[in-house]
């Protein structure tokens, strides 16, 4: 660690001393809680054993779980040895698991009981993962968590970089294959201030985690409250009328909102007549009924963002209210420009490609260098998303650029290209185009349209069966429509625009 450089784990050892007997983790399910002197104590010996096994600086550690003290720790750990987090969306098929795995070359996991089944029937399919650990609770086959701290001595830190990476997330498979975003302790710690600046954490703050430490929403979250001291409620399960309980038998001030998450729990506290007025603060990506909804029952504030994984979850940010629909200004450290498609600035009131440029842009896509030069061309992030600046500096979000068509149901991230590969597999579809079409519960829906071969018959039913049992299931359509013919292009592919034209509606 350089004389200039700040990490997690420096961030660790200074709220250890200045935060040393406030809580900063309790897990709901068991009441197991740390306080911030515990923890630093805990990620000491853990990263001592996880030496001992053989991981290093640079090093990637597999993590598949649902959140948890455990899940917690191995980022500090990690943080310490200058290793890498690789955490893996739980709800990703058995093949999809091993591909990000094996995308970053993890070499050691860890995994709750009940996903272990899908690391066991793939085990051949994984060569570099020397060996595999129980996460929560030790319950599982593997070997045991605890046997990791279990007489280990503390751990030397490493020489780290602000500039050195702290965790990989694979993004959604804009070509067909997820990409490997890798973010550096740098890229964190900017979050963090930009997430304490505008909503205005402290101490005091008890910050509901609802969103996986496999999302960069929910890890930079639970950092930021760390950062400022806060405590924060772990939720291992979403179950909309306990979260309206926790909320008011806790006090909770804060937590991240993608639909139907905060609909849910006004509706679970209505029904049940939880008093959620402790809640100050949600940021996400809510509808306005719901925001204002919110907003006249709790008295709290609303805050719109524009972000990806790939800009450590913030490019602007905002009070709903200043500007309503918009996604809030440009954060403090940040550049944002719209350019055109000759990457030339575009006026006020235009649609550009939102580019960004900052300590916010992650390193690079892992093992990528020619995706990393395209989406970096011209020394700034090309995001692929679209918006446009009002006259105050407020970015409205305009979409996807065609060439990274994007679906967000409830905040996931689904690529059609992705989706249209598993269904151009059954024997029945001749062509097909995956759209986003307006979604009562998840705000965005995802579509397909298809067209049979010849003397075929296909259920709808049976086409989301066969998507789900091959790729994650919030990948699956939830509507179907079979056409006799789909648009096409003079090239003879389907026309994307004409299809969302004729058939965007659920």
């Amino acid at each position: 660690m350089g004389l200039y450089d700040f990490t997690f784990y420096d961030l660790i050892n200074r709220n250890g001393l200045a935060f040393g007997s406030r809580i900063c983790w309790r897990e709901v399910d068991d009441g197991r809680q740390v306080t911030f002197a515990e923890y630093k104590q805990q990620v000491d010996l853990l990263a001592g054993g996880l030496a001992e096994a053989g991981i290093a600086k640079g090093d990637r550690i597999g993590v598949l779980g649902k959140n948890s003290l455990e899940f917690f720790l191995l980022y500090g750990a990690a943080a310490c040895l200058g290793s890498i987090v690789l955490p893996v969306n739980w709800r990703l098929s058995a093949d999809e698991v091993c591909y990000n795995l094996n995308d970053c070359q993890a070499k050691i996991a860890f995994v709750d009981a009940e996903f272990q089944h899908i690391l066991a029937s793939k085990q051949t399919d994984l060569p570099t993962i020397g060996s595999c650990y129980n996460l929560k609770g030790d319950t599982g086959e593997a070997l045991k968590f605890s046997s990791l701290s279990a007489g280990a001595k503390k751990a030397a830190p490493a020489e780290v970089a602000a500039s050195d990476g702290f965790v990989i997330i694979h993004t959604a498979a804009v070509g067909g294959y997820p990409r490997g975003a890798l973010l550096s302790h740098g890229n964190i710690l900017c979050a963090h201030m930009h997430f304490n600046c505008t909503m205005a954490f402290t101490p005091q703050d008890v910050h509901v985690n609802l969103l996986p430490l496999f999302h960069v929403a929910g890890l930079f979250m639970a950092t930021s409250t760390f950062h400022a001291g806060g405590t924060s409620l772990n939720v291992s399960k979403f179950e909309a009328a306990e979260v309206a309980q926790l909320i008011e038998e806790n006090g909770a001030t804060l937590f991240f909102d993608f639909p139907p998450i905060l609909d849910s729990i006004l509706k679970a506290g209505a029904k049940d007549g939880f008093d959620l007025s402790s809640i100050r603060a949600v940021v996400g990506l809510g509808t306005p009924e719901v925001i204002e909804q919110f907003q006249a029952t709790t008295g709290g504030s609303y805050y719109a963002m524009y972000g990806q994984t790939e800009t450590s979850c913030l490019a602007t940010f905002g009070r709903y209210d200043d500007r309503p629909g918009s996604a809030g200004k440009t954060i403090m450290l940040g550049d944002v420009q719209l350019v055109d498609e000759d990457d030339q600035g575009v006026g006020i009131g235009e649609v550009g490609e939102i580019t960004v440029k900052g300590p916010m842009v992650f390193q690079g896509y892992w093992g990528l260098p020619e995706d990393n030069g395209y989406a970096f061309r011209g020394g700034r992030h090309h995001t692929g998303d679209l918006g446009r600046f009002d006259a105050d500096g407020y970015l409205f979000y305009a979409g996807r650029k065609a060439e990274k068509e994007l679906i967000k149901p409830g905040g996931e991230n689904v690529y059609p290209a992705e989706v249209e590969k598993v269904i151009l597999l059954h024997p029945a579809v001749a062509r097909t185009v995956v759209i986003g079409v307006p979604d009562p519960k998840w705000k965005e829906g995802i579509k397909a349209v298809c067209q049979l071969h010849a003397h075929t018959t296909l259920t709808a039913a049976e086409l989301i069966a066969f998507v789900g049992e091959r790729i994650a299931r919030f990948k699956k359509p939830q509507y179907v429509e079979f056409v006799d013919a789909l648009p096409l292009k003079k090239d003879g592919t389907p026309d994307r625009q004409a299809v969302k034209t004729r058939y965007g509606q659920a």
